[in-house]
């Protein structure tokens, strides 16, 4: 079949896209199936020219096959947001920046010369770690009768409330340059995504009760046994609680199992009660218990009428047999 040549089309084999900029109809299509015959042709005929524009190509044999370098994109394709605003730097980026502090690569994994074995940097059963130190060397600065284990406890945990207002600090100069990070947008709700509109300046109460409740239902027991602050009120439930079906079958709510079966079994057999049941047959039936309903109460009703009815007819002496021939002899 005779392929359009590669004059007629636009292709960017950055993208792997082609398109023909000057194709029009000849006749508008009679149906929707001809307008789709026809364009799935001429798609067909674009899909095979950006074919042979790969083919004409160089290069490269590999056990998988030939593999080309495809060349830079020539169509400058629209994005769909808008580009990120530059984050403004950290207190710590403008020190080293003035000192000319390089920051470089450290490896995650480091010898432990206490253990002779290769830990991890930082986290769980890290090198150096507190708990591998069974024994401090003293110094002269310590005070006597001071535990050094308790002071290195408490040094640390000055550290980590030292970090994280650093944290909370460059948080907010980001907030004022609008560059907060999307995952802390979604935590607050009245913080809106960012190119949306104008974060408030001020957050209301609800917000924070939003807020905050979000923050503790984060955890993995939903903030069960998170401690309250004073004055502050439980987590409202959303949505709706579960519920589940008593395991032993009674008369009340345990029956409600063999009702919810019920309710399934008839509407499976109603989707297909045309194939199930005979309409015909079914009404004779009917009709024919009726019509024998009918006599049995018909003759009910005589047999008891037929009863309370007096009886007209005379009733006969019964006359006993030799009766009449002994008074003769008398």
């Amino acid at each position: 079949m005779e392929v359009p040549t590669q004059f007629n089309y636009h292709i960017d084999l950055g993208n792997l896209m082609g398109f023909d900029p000057t194709h029009q109809f000849s006749s508008l299509p009679s149906s929707r199936e001809d307008f789709v015959r026809e364009c799935l042709e001429r798609g067909r005929e674009v899909v095979q020219a950006i074919t042979d524009a790969l083919f004409s190509l160089p290069s490269t044999e590999d056990r998988d096959g030939p593999l080309v370098k495809l060349p830079p994109p020539t169509t400058k394709l629209p994005r769909e947001k808008h580009l990120p605003k530059p984050k403004p730097p950290t207190k710590w980026e403008l020190f080293a920046k003035k000192k000319g502090i390089k920051q470089r690569k450290k490896d995650k994994i480091v010898y432990d010369e206490q253990t002779g074995t290769w830990k991890r940097r930082h986290g769980y059963d890290r090198v150096n770690d507190d708990k591998d130190q069974p024994i401090l060397e003293g110094k002269m600065t310590d005070e006597p009768g001071e535990d050094p284990f308790a002071k290195r406890q408490t040094e640390k945990k000055k550290r980590v409330q030292k970090q994280e207002k650093n944290r909370l600090q460059n948080l907010k100069e980001a907030a004022k340059a609008g560059t907060l990070p999307s995952h802390i947008q979604l935590a607050a709700t009245a913080l809106p995504i960012m190119g949306t509109k104008t974060a408030p300046q001020k957050m209301g109460k609800h917000e924070l009760e939003n807020v905050a409740g979000t923050a503790a239902t984060s955890t993995a027991s939903g903030g069960k046994f998170d401690k309250k602050l004073p004055g502050e009120k439980p987590e409202k439930h959303q949505g709706k609680y579960r519920k589940f079906l008593p395991v032993v079958e009674g008369t009340g709510i345990g029956s409600l199992e063999k009702q919810q079966t019920e309710r399934v079994l008839s509407k499976l057999i109603a989707k297909n009660s045309h194939e199930i049941l005979n309409v015909d047959r079914a009404v004779t039936m009917y009709n024919v218990k009726k019509e024998k309903k009918r006599k049995n109460q018909q003759g009910k009703s005589s047999s008891t009428s037929s009863k309370l009815k007096p009886n007209t007819k005379p009733h006969k002496k019964s006359v006993k047999k030799g009766s009449s021939k002994k008074g003769k002899s008398k």
